[in-house]
């Protein structure tokens, strides 16, 4: 079957990237309370949610250049397994180093998940169709990221913190096992591309020397960063300022609120200011609402940061994604975005361990300081971030005329969660 051919494979997909990425979301800040009812402090609340990135870091690309050559459909039930197994283990556990250990597995399981249905999405789509395609894809996450922490923030809470974020943890596992509904006939016969298996892969040290892959990288390496740790450690915060867990869970659902306004917005923004002038501005605002969260501020004043910083963080992702497209070599672009991708989850071991290290020593807010910091940098490298026309498959580079418009429809393709 040619791609563009009859669509319900995406309707099924978005549907499964839905329920998985919505127990992800409702699992992050349950294992964060779990963790706390067990004993934890803010440097092991770091080290778990690192772990969860670990496996992934190593696991990217070779997962990327797996689905260069392969069939793509056979990660999503692998990943499907992975996240709810890790969600319903990580309830079970007693330990925090059992919990750490089930959380890599739930964050492997993540990762093939989108890889698989990231590059579904690109080889069963007509080129014409990839803008609006990606866009609905990316739906799934927005409506995961939305309603699965106010579910979490819904059973956890009372007396018995433990028992109620372990019941959290083991409905995100029943709630991603649903995702296998909608897995079937989702992978379709096309034809093969013949430039598949023609020439030697690019080195993945000279996709890195490429002039602007580097900067895409960190970009979206800063901005998961402050996304993962808000998620994080939102839920400590609210413990140090007696905040409940209800409320925790509806301000990170306004966050990711924000985000979707956001992707509706974009393409008039870049019309307005331009990629360049639009990633660095959302990157300082970002630092100043960052550090913003560390101020002790009623649970009003934080609501409207929080949606402030969520529009603000939307941007970075879908923009960083074009700047790496757009700066690799033409037959390397997968690749470039696995290693962007594994980045990210560099960025998702590190910065929630520094993080804990600078709570520790500083107190529950200072992570946010920290991510202001982080932020400010990104701004710098997104003025430096060379700002290239997209080049076609032939290697033409398009016109740039409507280049907002064209810009803006390419953004809503991906975003790593």
């Amino acid at each position: 079957m040619r791609p563009g051919r009859n669509r319900g494979w995406l309707l099924r997909l978005v549907i499964a990237f839905s329920f998985a990425q919505g127990a992800v979301s409702m699992a992050r800040p349950a294992v964060s309370y779990r963790a706390l009812a067990l004993g934890a402090d803010e440097r092991a609340i770091g080290v778990i949610a690192g772990v969860y990135a670990l496996l992934p870091l190593f696991a990217a690309v070779p997962l990327g250049r797996r689905t260069d050559r392969g069939r793509c459909a056979p990660l999503l039930p692998v990943g499907v397994v992975l996240i709810a197994g890790g969600c319903a283990l990580s309830g079970l556990a007693n330990s925090l180093v059992t919990m750490a250990v089930w959380s890599g597995v739930m964050g492997l399981g993540h990762l093939s998940f989108v890889i698989g249905a990231q590059s579904l999405v690109a080889r069963q789509s007509a080129p014409h169709e990839h803008d609006r395609n990606f866009g609905h894809f990316t739906i799934g996450a927005s409506l995961g990221q939305l309603v699965g922490p106010i579910a979490a923030g819904a059973l956890i809470g009372g007396p018995d913190m433990a028992r109620t974020s372990a019941l959290a943890l083991v409905v995100a596992g029943a709630g991603a096992a649903v995702a296998f509904t909608s897995l079937w006939r989702i992978e379709r016969p096309v034809d093969p591309d013949p430039r598949t298996g023609q020439g030697e892969r690019v080195p993945v040290h000279r996709i890195l020397r490429t002039r602007g892959v580097p900067g895409g990288i960190l970009i979206s390496l800063a901005v998961l960063s402050a996304t993962d740790i808000l998620t994080a450690y939102l839920p400590v915060v609210g413990e140090d300022r007696g905040i409940a867990p209800s409320v925790i869970g509806l301000l990170l659902s306004l966050r990711a609120a924000a985000t979707i306004a956001c992707r509706l917005v974009m393409t008039p923004m870049l019309r307005w200011l331009g990629r360049t002038a639009l990633l660095t501005v959302t990157c300082v605002l970002g630092a100043v609402l960052c550090a913003g969260i560390a101020v002790p501020v009623p649970v009003w004043a934080l609501a409207l940061m929080l949606a402030a910083l969520g529009f603000c963080l939307g941007v970075g992702q879908p923009l960083s994604m074009t700047t790496v497209v757009h700066a690799a070599p033409d037959d390397a672009r997968s690749t470039a975005l696995a290693l962007r991708l594994t980045g990210n989850r560099l960025g998702q071991v590190a910065a929630p361990a520094a993080a804990g290290l600078v709570a520790g020593v500083a107190g529950v807010a200072a992570p946010f300081v920290m991510l202001g910091a982080l932020l400010l940098v990104s701004a710098g490298i997104a003025l430096r971030s060379p700002v290239a026309p997209a080049r076609g498959s032939g290697g033409k580079e398009r016109s740039t005329g409507r280049r907002g418009s064209r810009i803006g429809a390419v953004l809503s393709r991906k975003r790593d969660i």
